[in-house]
């Protein structure tokens, strides 16, 4: 049995979610925005497995899995979407995404996939920065300053800040911060990361990201 966390905003659908995994034995924490799950399935709430709506009301359910990635929650990630075409998929994998189960769906194959996921355990995350990322506002915080982010930003930074230590190869970045098949150039992930730099050293920022020549980029 598993603490799974939950992020639907239909009540009545988030109701049979939260009977059916109770039912199962799962204990749950149940959200209805992007702005609750990020404050409540974080990496000390416990939640082991998470369920996400990608068409929440303040938030894509893809930037709220990146904001959880970013604030170092390893648990994996089932999405729940009425969108079912492949490159919808893909952009949910390329967010962090673990699963995915398009709408209408039946709640016996929900629990079963859940129960997978929850096997298979985490890897841990390390975020110890003190950045706080909110996927509503595309925006990240430190201490009392705040900066806002396009959604292009928003992606590129929680995709590098949810690998912490590691290098995000630039090919991963650009899966996460456009469309699948988009054609970017070099030089323009080059001047998204500028740009970012930029935006965090404007919070006084205790970190920055580094350049690590012809691989990718790196949280230091």
């Amino acid at each position: 049995m598993a603490v799974v966390g939950v992020c639907e905003d239909d009540v009545a659908l988030r109701g049979v979610l939260v009977a059916a995994l109770k039912g199962a034995g799962h204990e749950v924490i149940s959200t209805s925005t992007g702005e609750q799950a990020v404050r409540q399935l974080g990496k000390d709430s416990g939640v082991q497995v998470c369920v996400l709506d990608i068409g929440l009301p303040d938030a894509d359910g893809r930037d709220v899995c990146l904001a959880l990635r970013a604030a170092g929650q390893p648990a994996p990630v089932l999405f729940l979407t009425a969108l079912g075409a492949v490159h919808e998929r893909l952009a949910g994998f390329h967010a962090g995404g673990d699963d995915y189960l398009t709408k209408p769906f039946a709640v016996s194959e929900l629990l079963v996939r859940l129960d997978a996921l929850a096997r298979r355990g985490t890897t841990p995350v390390a975020s110890e920065t003190g950045l706080r990322l909110d996927a509503g506002k595309h925006a990240i915080t430190f201490g009392a300053q705040e900066v806002r982010l396009s959604p292009t930003e928003f992606r590129l930074f929680a995709t590098i800040a949810g690998r912490d230590g590691e290098v995000v190869r630039r090919g991963t970045l650009v899966a996460a911060g456009w469309p699948d098949g988009a054609m970017v150039s070099d030089n323009t992930l080059d001047s998204y990361i500028r740009r970012l730099r930029t935006k965090l050293e404007g919070i006084e920022a205790p970190v920055g990201i580094e350049t690590v020549r012809g691989v990718g980029y790196t949280l230091r």
